[in-house]
């Protein structure tokens, strides 16, 4: 089984965009868990957990770990430990929920969604932006963690640019 990010797809309703992807990943729940939803994964496809206290209502600052910097902090909205980890964010990027399922004996599914207020444009720089975390996400579970010190946003907007001409 080799990773899948399947294309994320969106729907906006009273102006709240939300996103949603399906990744299927050739990795048991518990090794994804621990990328999405600890201080140890998370830098290595996504941000730096500055602060995460892994319980329901608990506090959670993210730092992007690319060139922009931004720091983020929230909330932890859901959390059932090998199967849910939400995030709340008081910026752009709203609410992040990582859903883990089981997929065959060795695999895991990832139904991964997002709500943030914005306007189209925001949408496709998120589906952009997502899309670039989740192969990032692949290649760091495959043991090839990113190297934000040679990041650039070439990757991400040829995503962008694929997002823009689906409409």
């Amino acid at each position: 089984m080799t990773a899948t990010i399947g294309q994320g797809t969106s729907r906006t309703e009273n102006g709240i965009q939300h996103l949603h992807f399906e990744l299927h990943l050739p990795h048991p729940v518990e090794q994804v868990w621990l990328a999405v939803a600890t201080a140890r994964g998370l830098p290595q496809w996504l941000a730096a957990a500055d602060v995460l206290e892994p319980r329901l209502g608990g506090a959670v600052v993210l730092r992007w770990l690319n060139q922009a910097g931004e720091r983020h902090s929230g909330r932890v909205t859901a959390w059932d430990v090998e199967r849910i980890a939400e995030y709340t964010l008081d910026s752009l990027h709203g609410r992040m929920r990582f859903h883990l399922e089981p997929d065959g004996t060795r695999g895991t599914t990832v139904r991964f969604t997002s709500d943030f207020r914005g306007d189209d444009a925001l949408r496709l720089d998120c589906l952009a932006g997502w899309h670039d975390h989740f192969e990032y996400l692949a290649e760091a579970l495959a043991g090839r963690p990113a190297e934000w010190s040679r990041w650039t946003p070439d990757r991400w907007q040829r995503f962008r640019d694929v997002y823009a001409s689906r409409g």
